[in-house]
């Protein structure tokens, strides 16, 4: 099969589709790899090495004529332009807060599968995780800086010194990002609560951090903001739009300068005056209360990312290849619950939900 590998071209993505090492299992399988010219640079791989891996360095209109196209983040308008039926894409693509991609998506004719709904056998995300893993790990760094009183911030240091108290840090959400929000604000110094509604997770948690980490239930939520310096929103609805945790006319009872960091901004945001940003311009105040909202976290440390998540869809697209998408989709339930879109029906239940659209029904696409 032929595989495209494109750049990414969303705002400040340095992240890649695949490493060399996994392009050369694909190149050593029997398929044709087209690598678009500088893509992987963003994050230190640099044309040569592909060439080496046995790929074909290619022009970016080359690549997107291949069966199979993998990459990161969702496509942009002027990429989903090139899409039609019979292609695969194979990426990130959380529809639910987008219309118009899913519009796009759905004209093309193509197969979309996303990596955010893809499961493994035990129900979990293999595909979501890792990307979770660092942008948990990256909330608290960023959030530091925004604390920062340049920025709007409180002026708080995270850890604080021998004599002033640290910074308090809420995380909303017990599940991956969460987790790895709290133990690197933890390690960070801060004074650091978790809340999550499922009792049983909070158990877990404190056994996990031997006590150090402090959990609540969702129904302290509105007096456990009032107290916060920092409140990160590590929420997810699979597949769905996050739920909209702190409303507006809560801002009002926050710190002054308490920091907002949304990493559900990619599923819509978990707060309700979020609003995407960028790594170039990554806050915004609203209520004097920061706000950090940008929708590729993960970009910012693009190798790592990168690395991580070929070891996540490496296996996957190895399937996709071999077997064609039908027949990976039908000998692995977990792939099938990726597709998201195939020939113009849509068949993610929660996109269908949130965006009144008629849901497709799965074994007609599998036909």
């Amino acid at each position: 099969m032929q595989i495209g590998i494109p750049k990414e071209i969303k705002t400040q993505e340095n992240r890649v589709g695949l490493t060399p090492q996994a392009v050369a299992q694909l190149v050593r399988t029997g398929h044709q790899v087209l690598v678009e010219t500088g893509a992987g640079v963003g994050s230190g791989y640099v044309d040569a090495e592909y060439q080496r891996a046995g790929a074909q360095i290619a022009a970016v209109d080359a690549v997107w004529q291949s069966a199979l196209v993998i990459k990161v983040k969702e496509p942009q308008p002027v990429e989903i332009a090139r899409l039609k039926p019979g292609q695969t894409l194979f990426c990130y693509l959380h529809l639910a807060p987008d219309l118009p991609q899913t519009d796009g998506l759905l004209a093309s004719g193509c197969t979309a599968i996303a990596f955010e709904t893809v499961e493994d056998a035990e129900g979990r995300l293999p595909l979501l995780a890792p990307m979770s893993e660092v942008a948990g790990c990256l909330a608290p760094q960023v959030g530091a800086s925004a604390l920062h009183a340049w920025r709007g911030g409180r002026g708080v240091l995270l850890g604080g010194v021998p004599g002033v108290a640290p910074a308090d840090v809420l995380v909303l959400g017990g599940g991956v990002v969460g987790t790895h929000a709290a133990k690197v604000a933890l390690g960070m110094g801060a004074d650091v609560t978790l809340l999550d509604r499922d009792l049983n997770r909070l158990k877990a948690l404190d056994a996990q951090f031997g006590g150090r980490l402090k959990t609540a239930h969702a129904g302290m939520l509105h007096s456990l903001i009032r107290e916060s310096d920092m409140i990160i929103g590590a929420v997810l609805v699979h597949g769905a739009k996050a739920p909209h945790l702190i409303k507006r006319e809560d801002l009002a009872t926050l710190r002054p300068g308490c920091v907002l960091v949304d990493v559900a901004i990619d599923q819509g945001g978990c707060f309700e005056t979020s609003q995407a940003t960028t790594h170039e311009d990554p806050t915004y105040l609203v209520d004097g209360v920061v706000h950090y909202c940008v929708a590729n976290m993960p970009g910012a440390v693009s190798r790592t990312s990168t690395q991580a998540l070929t070891a996540a869809v490496l296996p996957y697209a190895q399937k996709l290849a071999d077997q064609g998408w039908i027949a990976a989709l039908e000998a692995d339930p977990g792939l099938a619950m990726g597709l998201n879109v195939h020939a113009g029906g849509l068949y993610e239940p929660s996109v269908a939900e949130a965006q009144g659209k008629p849901l497709a029904v799965l074994a007609d696409a599998l036909r």
